[in-house]
């Protein structure tokens, strides 16, 4: 609005974290879903064919939707007009996931602003962005008379009374409690204060612990003896009720727990407001209050800040100074100065777009854009699942009850919806979180604890139907177990995941299967993205990385460069094993060895026509014989993506995304019969390609291979580097 009043013609886009959307303001144009990425690319479209000037992104991370918000990565990427991005977080010390992000965000942008010095520096010192591209604008604030605080209290009943005031969305880094305990001493010494903590609580604080904190902080008012001389206000307000909020303020506290806070639009509204403040020493609060325009105090010190409240309250004269000093500085906050630096960047960016123009849209081919993915639909999966876990088989499209469940399918649906929850879109978390309790539960109780093996197969009945499972399938089981460890957001899950992984792991050293071997160190380094790697864990990785190291010397030849005497299923997993393997250890022999053999399973599951031919299933491939190119299974498709991508971040050669990419088209069509095998329809996936048709059954395996490759695959659009493991 403030830009629209100097004659600027403006709309804006929202960002929506529920896909039913909000109400907007006929000012919002279009909108985005979060987790959605294609919403993101539609955005581009939008903006780029109403011929926008120049597009204003306000950046924080945890508003959009990829690892570490790179989803507006693709926004960015598409677009024609100059981009200006404000920087409402600046991290000193970002992950690796982070960091990329951001670097990529400040290459792309034509201007970065930033509401504090202290953020420039860390942009020059961190990531390295030169001076000359950033512009320091201030928080805008709403220009306020200056005027005393009695006029504003009767209409909240609070005249007579000093007013203490916090306010902003709830939650435990605002560090409400130090105030509450500081509140005894100062109602000792002032007893006709009141502290109004106003705001409701955070909606995402609120989706996942309901209303703990606000109910803590009541307790402890209680405890503490001034439930008299605090009012908790749950509400959202206007802008209009909040000028008459710190209208009534005398000082406004902000206890804040964590100095890294680069940007504060509560402290920025009040202390342009002309309003006393005591704060901790965050960063923002440090240049804000520097010169004696406000009050600092040590982090977590109740003592501190009654000392500082008081201190203010005992002496009006110097609380007045104080204020009008701040009020002063507020001048060049309001939101008419604000808006004319913005309208100076946006010129600037405007001149530096025309001398490096963006691509035209007649450069947009197929081989510049991303690659178009089909839309994730999960309908087959649900169908195929119950409150136990999810069915082995189908016939055609409709759940075989009398082939019940067995581990290895549900260990696939786990991952599934981890990887589903990490790079967002559809279906809703909460849909992902209720099957993926289903599939880990599932685990959980195909555990024998005293013999540490998993099970496999339970009949619909619930009832186990063997003493212990396959290798493949207790090792399938760990690596799902790894990799709730190492990515599920869910606290509990998380915590159960590293439980069943621990449990279930020492057995492994004893296990005779190479694809065993391989799950495990598939599900070891997915456990190593949250846990550390003790000694234990060192060593049987280094084990099993030896053991499948051991097989290619012994079997590998010039000719049949290769593991065993015969390829058979989930073939590219030792690949891939030995490549995470060899890059993390780290154990350059074991790379070479990977890249090596899945160079080779490359070669020879190809068409001269360039389709992905995987080995059959009808009598795999033995040494000097001949190989079965049917029954083609998805599992095959679906572990060489991972594998061609596995050997991508470990080379950074595209080549390999080419493969990967190729690899996957095998399930839209792109195979010796040109037939898809996902049923677009229902989500579902058909069991196999013969040699004269498909196999119209869409059962868990084939189905979970199938979106799980085309999770990989929109994984690797923003991919999220592994993070370094620690040496034991």
């Amino acid at each position: 609005m403030a830009l629209a009043a100097h004659h600027a013609e403006c709309f804006t886009g929202a960002v929506n974290d529920r896909t039913d959307g909000y109400v907007y303001p006929s000012r919002v144009r279009f909108e985005l879903l979060e987790k959605d990425l294609d919403s993101y690319r539609r955005a581009a479209d939008f903006l780029n064919f109403n011929n926008v000037d120049v597009l204003c992104v306000q950046h924080e991370f945890g508003i959009y939707g990829g690892p570490s918000g790179s989803h507006v990565l693709a926004l960015i990427k598409e677009l024609r007009m100059p981009v200006v991005t404000t920087l409402h977080t600046i991290l000193q010390e970002p992950n690796p996931v982070q960091r990329r992000v951001m670097k990529e965000l400040a290459e792309r942008s034509d201007r970065l602003v930033v509401m504090a010095r202290k953020g420039a520096e860390i942009l020059r010192e961190t990531y390295r962005i030169p001076e000359a591209k950033v512009d320091l604008i201030p928080h805008g604030i709403l220009d306020m008379p200056f005027v005393d605080s009695s006029g504003y209290k009767e209409q909240f009943g609070v005249n007579g009374r000093k007013v203490l005031l916090t306010f902003g969305l709830l939650g435990p880094g605002k560090g409400i409690e130090h105030a509450i305990e500081a509140l005894p001493e100062i109602v000792r010494r002032h007893p006709d204060v009141v502290y109004l903590v106003l705001g409701a609580t955070h909606p995402h604080l609120l989706e996942r612990e309901g209303e703990r904190y606000r109910l803590s902080l009541e307790r402890l008012a209680e405890d503490r003896g001034v439930k008299g001389h605090i009012i908790f206000y749950n509400r959202f307000v206007s802008q209009d009720d909040l000028k008459e909020f710190i209208g009534a303020t005398d000082i406004y506290l902000t206890p804040y727990l964590n100095e890294a806070q680069i940007t504060s639009g509560t402290l920025a509204y009040v202390f342009g407001a002309g309003k006393a403040v005591v704060s901790t020493p965050y960063w923002h609060a440090q240049e804000l209050l520097a010169g004696g325009r406000g009050t600092l105090v040590p982090f977590r010190n109740s003592q501190a800040i009654a000392e500082a409240v008081c201190g203010l309250l005992d002496e009006p004269l110097r609380m007045e100074r104080i204020r009008a000093d701040a009020y002063a500085m507020g001048r060049e906050m309001i939101w008419p100065a604000v808006a004319e630096r913005y309208l100076e960047s946006f010129r600037q960016a405007r001149a530096t777009r025309k001398a490096n123009p963006r691509t035209a849209f007649a450069g947009w081919t197929l081989s510049s854009r991303p690659y178009a993915l089909p839309p994730p639909r999960l309908d087959h999966v649900i169908r195929m699942s119950d409150g136990t876990g999810i069915f082995q088989h189908a016939i055609f499209n409709v759940p075989n009850f009398h082939e019940g469940y067995c581990t290895d399918d549900n260990a696939r649906a786990f991952i599934l919806c981890n990887m589903l929850e990490e790079i967002g879109g559809d279906p809703p978390a909460e849909n992902l979180g209720t099957l993926a309790t289903s599939y880990l539960a599932f685990l959980a109780a195909a555990l024998d604890y005293k013999s540490g093996r998993f099970r496999n197969f339970m009949s619909h009945g619930r009832m186990w139907l063997e003493e212990y499972g396959s290798e493949d399938s207790h090792a399938r089981a760990l690596w799902a177990a790894g990799v709730g460890a190492g990515r599920s957001r869910n606290e509990g899950h998380r915590r159960l995941s590293a439980q069943l992984f621990e449990r279930g792991l020492e057995v492994v050293s004893s296990f005779t299967s190479p694809r065993a071997w391989s799950f495990t160190l598939l599900g070891i380094h997915e456990y190593l993205r949250q846990f550390k790697c003790t000694p234990e864990l060192a060593a049987m990785r280094a084990l099993l990385t030896d053991r499948l190291v051991d097989l290619w010397n012994t079997c590998a030849t010039a000719n049949w460069p290769w593991f065993e005497p015969y390829v058979t299923y989930d073939n590219a997993r030792l690949c891939q094993a030995l490549i995470l393997s060899g890059q993390w250890s780290p154990n350059k022999v074991a790379l070479d060895v990977g890249l090596k053999s899945l160079s080779w399973l490359v070669s020879i599951q190809k068409t001269q026509a360039g389709c992905y031919r995987p080995i059959g299933s009808n009598g795999f491939y033995l040494r000097d014989g001949a190989r079965a190119d049917f029954d083609q299974q998805p599992v095959e498709a679906q572990a060489m993506v991972s594998a061609c991508y596995e050997a991508f971040r470990a080379t950074q050669d595209a080549s390999w995304s080419r493969e990967a990419k190729r690899a996957f088209e095998w399930f839209l069509g792109r195979n010796d019969l040109g037939l898809a095998l996902y049923d677009f329809t229902t989500g579902g996936c058909s069991d196999g390609l013969h040699h004269d048709r498909v196999n119209e059954n869409q059962g868990a395996e084939s189905t979970l291979a199938f979106h799980l490759a085309l999770a990989e695959m929109a994984g690797a659009e923003h991919p999220t580097p592994p993070l370094p493991h620690p040496s034991p």
